[in-house]
């Protein structure tokens, strides 16, 4: 069983703590720490029902390394009990749920291929949505603390002022996911009634919208193995998703066209986002990530079917990147479709496959979308 922690100084050469929790804050100097370790009056057994909240849900036994990786908000999770499987007392005859949407095999030699891609505008639509994209944007760095270079890093060392830890990122990555989420949901449900009202069928809509909103949902629960938001980040999470939902609702009720661009020049940026992580850890800047002690949880290896080998921070990146690529095709793709009678070409068989044409799979994917005579 594998656990992560993170703390300002390294833990004491004797610190053989057994299964308790420390009723300490994640603020509390280490200096702190130590003079509760010495004190075992002061802690409180953890059992599996017991529901405390505490700086780490169990601290492990051995002292794994005295290197020092701060982060002052990362919580030592046990990975395995994060997200567990159905409680027996709940269901004692049920061992887990299975998910509707079976994750598409991608190869590493295809998700090495993603890159940073950009449409241009071209109608007055496209132009609104990059625009409140850019507003998004900007409040979405202002929110995580988020600051880089307008170039994608290529190896070199950033300034202190662009410099991003494995924290900072998991924040990022969470306040960015508890975003993507929504897009893809208010689009299936309106398509939903929509369909309903008119008595007619989607024609492949519904499915593809669904899915998507899923998947960005499986990102979050990803992250939340490895990093727990405090009280701050979840209201900042619970006012952004209550007016995102409604404002995305309005706009989708107006125009659905627009909303399907807004969503890709989104995965345009989470894209360039999970690249620049990717750039980060390639470079030596993230040590936690790069030293191997970060595996990717339970969930992700069930969800993306990650082969043994390949499980660390950055293969775990790596997928989610190309999912977010592949968002990015399909929504640049619907937003250039007609939105009442045109199929969903990525829910459709098409009679001729010798041909190239739009997919659940990675190969052959277009970043800018499928204009519609090519789709089609």
């Amino acid at each position: 069983m594998k656990f992560i922690y993170s703390i300002h100084e390294p833990w004491p050469r004797d610190a053989t703590v057994g299964y308790y929790c420390l009723g300490l804050r994640p603020t509390r100097s280490s200096a702190a720490v130590r003079s509760r370790l010495i004190q075992p009056n002061t802690f409180q057994k953890c059992g599996p029902q017991s529901g405390l909240q505490c700086l780490s849900s169990i601290i492990y036994g051995q002292r794994r390394s005295s290197r020092n990786f701060s982060s002052s908000r990362t919580r030592l999770i046990e990975q395995k009990d994060v997200f567990p499987t159905v409680s027996p007392s709940t269901a004692p005859h049920i061992q887990r749920t299975e998910t509707a949407w079976k994750h598409p095999v991608f190869t590493e030699k295809e998700m090495e291929k993603i890159n940073v891609s950009h449409r241009e505008t071209q109608t007055l639509s496209d132009k609104i949505a990059l625009n409140a994209i850019r507003f998004l944007r900007w409040g979405m760095d202002t929110a995580t603390g988020y600051k880089h270079p307008e170039e994608v890093p290529a190896g070199e060392k950033n300034s202190k002022k662009f410099e991003m830890t494995e924290s900072k990122w998991l924040v990022r990555f969470i306040f960015l996911e508890s975003v993507a989420g929504v897009p893809g949901m208010v689009g299936g449900m309106l398509r939903h009634l929509h369909s309903l009202r008119r008595m007619k069928r989607d024609n492949g809509w519904i499915e593809t919208l669904i899915e998507e909103s899923f998947n960005e949902r499986m990102h979050l629960l990803t992250f939340l193995k490895l990093h727990t938001p405090g009280i701050f980040m979840r209201t900042m999470i619970l006012g952004a998703q209550g007016v995102f939902f409604n404002g995305f609702f309005i706009c989708y009720l107006l125009s659905p066209r627009t909303c399907h661009r807004f969503v890709g020049y989104l995965e345009e940026e989470a894209v360039r986002t999970y690249t620049r992580a990717i750039s980060d850890l390639d470079a030596g800047k993230l040590p936690l990530w790069t030293s191997g002690r970060v595996q990717a949880p339970e969930i992700a290896v069930g969800y993306w079917d990650m082969p043994e080998g390949k499980r660390g921070m950055r293969e775990l990146l790596m997928y989610i990147r190309a999912d977010e690529a592949k968002h990015r095709e399909v929504n640049h793709t619907l937003g250039n479709l007609d939105q009442n009678s045109d199929p969903n070409p990525f829910a459709s068989v098409f009679k001729d496959e010798t041909k190239p044409h739009p997919s659940k799979r990675l190969e052959g994917s277009k970043g800018e979308g499928w204009a519609r005579e090519e789709a089609l």
